[in-house]
């Protein structure tokens, strides 16, 4: 499994999603928007919105969280098979 975390250090849900990753051990490759040159442009061009945080899980984007939902506890530890307890 390889996973990238496009995200910024600004972001709350970003750091919910990275807590959340980090609970379950699932390693995972953080690339941040605000550092990396072309990282903005790339979610764009493959989500259609800028909007992160922005999970790349073995070349398919999910976006783990829903505006006014947050992070999406549930369907992540569905999605990596670990519990959400």
């Amino acid at each position: 499994m390889e996973l990238t975390v496009y995200s910024a250090s600004w972001c709350r849900d970003c750091r919910e999603a990275k807590r959340f990753l980090a609970k379950h051990n699932i390693p995972f490759t953080e690339i941040d928007i605000e550092e990396t040159p072309g990282a903005a442009e790339e979610v764009l061009e493959n989500v259609g919105k800028r909007a992160i945080p922005q999970f790349v899980l073995d070349g398919k984007w999910i976006q783990p969280y829903r505006p006014g939902r947050g992070f999406l506890h549930d369907e992540m530890a569905a999605l990596f098979g670990v519990s959400n307890s």
